[in-house]
């Protein structure tokens, strides 16, 4: 039983590392001014290819629920991400964007009324305090825009991501996460084309970057997503989305040339103790499972 929560908890990790290398892909090869489109191309192509394998439309109350839920995941999460990671370092950005395992924590109390496990809280803890770390020798300096959109994007997809536990324990991670994407797609590309016009023209190096955060980035991460949120508690899956500042941290370094010193390695070391810590099954639940093993032999 351990070893096939370990094994969801691996698959949901997907999500945040392809999460994190998004913000390199954004600041590194997408146009600056097109946030609204630029959601737009990343989450339609995605839900429609989903939509092709999940083979399943709404029904009843899940026509509105998935404009809700695309609203809070897809559409204003797309874009404040984009945002975020044109005006701010990729590093800090994701990072900014890891307090969502608190914020995850909180609106599953408020809205689920599940009260968090002590070991959750404290590798929700133990994770921030890393974030900390590698914040303070980012955040002179740092764009005021960027840092509210990041925070914004925390918010809005940490509540989609409790609602979407609470509405959908029942439906499977494929159509969920076409549901959503096309939801959340109709709902911005009005609001893109009074904003922004006519969608930017695409270079090979957006095509690419596009490609990418469509296929892996927004495909992918969210299937692997919905899949942990049907298995593992929000608390749970708050706590894994800490890897996306780890993964932000490191491939801005290594692709982007940021710094990278002690204060960043002892952060990243924290984040990942948190996750571990946040991530380990309860103790009777271990205790069921050795006993189950022991009357098996």
């Amino acid at each position: 039983m351990e070893d096939k929560r370990w094994r969801w908890i691996l698959v949901t990790a997907i999500a945040p590392i392809a999460w994190g290398s998004g913000y390199v892909v954004t600041r590194q090869l997408l146009p600056a001014d097109a946030p609204l489109w630029g959601g737009v191309l990343r989450a339609l192509p995605a839900g429609l290819i989903v939509l092709l394998l999940a083979r399943r439309l709404p029904r009843g109350s899940w026509w509105w629920r998935s404009l809700v839920l695309g609203t809070l995941n897809v559409g204003g999460f797309f874009v404040l991400v984009y945002v975020a990671g044109q005006r701010l370092p990729s590093s800090l950005a994701a990072t900014l964007m890891s307090t969502s395992a608190a914020c995850m924590l909180l609106f599953a109390w408020l809205l689920l009324h599940r009260r968090p496990r002590a070991a959750a809280v404290v590798g929700a803890v133990v994770g921030l305090v890393g974030v900390a770390v590698m914040l303070g020798f980012d955040a002179d300096g740092a764009d005021p825009w960027g840092i509210a959109a990041s925070l914004g994007a925390m918010v809005a997809s940490s509540v989609g991501f409790v609602l979407t536990s609470r509405w959908g324990p029942d439906v499977p991670a494929l159509p969920m996460t076409a549901w959503q994407l096309i939801g959340g797609s109709i709902v911005l590309v009005p609001v893109a084309v009074l904003v922004e016009g006519a969608p930017p023209v695409l270079t090979a190096p957006s095509a690419i970057g596009f490609a990418y955060l469509t296929l892996v980035a927004t495909a992918l991460a969210y299937v692997a997503w919905f899949s942990g949120l049907r298995r593992l508690s929000p608390g749970v899956v708050g706590v894994v989305g800490l890897l996306n500042p780890v993964t932000g941290v490191v491939l801005g370094v290594l692709v982007a040339g940021e710094a990278f010193g002690a204060a960043q390695a002892i952060g990243v070391a924290l984040v990942l103790a948190g996750v571990v810590i946040g991530a380990a099954p309860p103790r009777r639940a271990v205790e069921l499972s050795n006993i189950t093993v022991g009357s098996s032999r």
